[in-house]
């Protein structure tokens, strides 16, 4: 069985477990919920996400799912707790010029000229989504360690996280 933090706002607030067995992984959610909301759980991998369900407040979540559900997330990375009412694909705001969203000089600089980036915003992070194509040069290139890749909309993005400073942050 391999442990993974749950983070809800970027912090860890219980624990995911993901166990093998045959051909399905059964996840297992433990924490304390942040607030009387409906939430659900999520599995975060370096490749993509998956929706694990909601959350019940006494007994948290186990549920089971096929290798062909969680093939697409890759290497698991973490758990995250979202509000169920939370699309984040419905919350993604299109940004025509995304180095005016920062003070940074120097982000300013990187992201001068990037077509079809998305924000958004949780608590006080700010999350960047570039578009990515195996074809083009890495956005963001010296960031690449700290960048999420994600389906949104159908396309391929990879979305970085920053604090209020405008410091890169691993969500």
């Amino acid at each position: 069985m391999d442990k993974f933090p749950l983070l809800w706002e970027g912090k860890a607030i219980g624990e995911l477990s993901a166990e093998q067995e045959t051909l399905y992984t059964w996840f297992t959610v433990r924490c304390r919920l942040p607030g009387e909301s409906i939430w659900c759980a999520w599995a975060v991998g370096d490749r993509g996400e998956l929706r694990l369900g909601v959350v019940e407040p006494q007994n948290g979540i186990r549920r089971r799912f096929s290798r062909q559900m969680t093939a697409p997330l890759g290497k698991l990375l973490r758990g995250e707790l979202r509000p169920a009412g939370d699309r984040a694909e419905e919350s993604w705001t299109a940004v025509p010029e995304p180095d005016r969203l920062f003070r940074t000089p120097w982000l300013r600089r990187q992201l001068r000229g990037v077509r079809g980036a998305l924000t958004r915003t949780a608590g006080e992070r700010r999350f960047l989504a570039l578009p990515y194509d195996e074809k083009k040069p890495f956005p963001l290139t010296p960031l690449f360690c700290l960048a999420q890749p994600r389906n949104i909309g159908g396309k391929r993005y990879m979305v970085y996280a920053f604090d209020g400073k405008e410091w890169p942050v691993f969500r």
